[in-house]
């Protein structure tokens, strides 16, 4: 399939692109159903990692194939992307017949649609730092032809800052979720660092929230199949089986560290971010950490 490279431009204050917006009334407009569940991020902030996590939790056991046959983009559809004859997530969200529907989507939260805070669904929001984070947009955005062209690394870092990239500003992504978190109950707000540093504890917490009770053997087969190298080689969750990205510029699944932005920022970068988040994060009880 052919692909040219879309421009950003801002919708209703947020940084996006047409393939996010084009099909907004039908995503604005979608029925969410009470035992949904929304995976939330800001984009590169494990949410592949996640979706694989929910879908063994569920289904690992009762439709072992699945995991084998159906590539992850299907299986928790992205509800806003809408390129058509090719990937219109509302349309295949609304044709699953799983229960309960696992759905993922990068929307800031003012930007989610109603009837998921109508039917009270569970929401897990899974937040990275900052510089990890726009290290891995930038390699994602090198390779994924329907993002924007990204250009060199200090000018896509500049622009992160800026809130022009797409989905808009991280630092309003999170903080809008964090504090939607005080007012709404069935949102779990976890972060990737604690994932990374205890995958078992994670999935506890996640266990719990969701009310599921899997087997000690369940939960451990989940914690060696959701393994970043198992992941990498499994084509059912690596995207190499989807026809957008480029693996000759950069794998879709790169490194799932902590701490890789040490290899990418010069002193000053650093120091500029830090006095960034400084500032931005004044006003907020949200906190992150850039090493374990």
């Amino acid at each position: 399939m052919e692909l040219s490279r879309p421009e950003l431009f801002d919708f209703c204050g947020v940084s996006m692109i047409h393939c996010f917006t084009e099909n907004w009334d039908k995503v604005q407009n979608f029925k969410a159903r009470p035992d949904d569940i929304v995976i939330a991020t800001y984009a590169k902030a494990g949410t592949t990692w996640v979706s694989q996590i929910l879908d063994l939790l569920y289904f690992g056991k009762s439709d072992p194939g699945r995991q084998t046959s159906i590539p992850i983009y299907e299986r928790v559809p992205f509800l806003e992307m809408s390129i058509p004859k090719f990937f219109m997530g509302a349309e295949l969200a609304e044709k699953m017949t799983t229960v309960p529907r696992i759905i993922k989507t990068h929307f800031p939260v003012q930007f989610m649609p109603k009837s998921f805070w109508e039917e009270n669904c569970k929401i897990i929001y899974v937040a990275r730092n900052a510089k990890d984070n726009v290290v891995s947009f930038f390699h994602f955005d090198r390779m994924n032809m329907v993002q924007p062209e990204p250009g060199d690394w200090p000018s896509y870092l500049q622009r992160f800052q800026e809130g022009k990239v797409v989905f808009g500003s991280w630092y309003d992504h999170v903080k809008g979720w964090w504090e939607k978190k005080q007012t709404y109950a069935n949102i779990h707000y976890m972060f990737y660092e604690d994932l990374i540093e205890d995958t078992a504890q994670e999935i506890e917490k996640i266990c719990s929230f969701l009310n599921i009770s899997p087997t000690q053997e369940e939960k451990g087969r989940v914690r060696r199949e959701v393994g970043f190298d198992a992941m990498k080689k499994n084509e059912m969750t690596n995207y190499s089986t989807l026809g957008v990205f480029d693996f000759k510029i950069s794998p879709f699944m790169r490194k799932g560290k902590v701490s890789d932005w040490k290899n990418h920022f010069t002193v000053a970068q650093k120091d500029f971010i830090k006095l960034l988040n400084q500032k931005k994060m004044t006003n907020t009880t949200l906190r992150f950490r850039t090493e374990i």
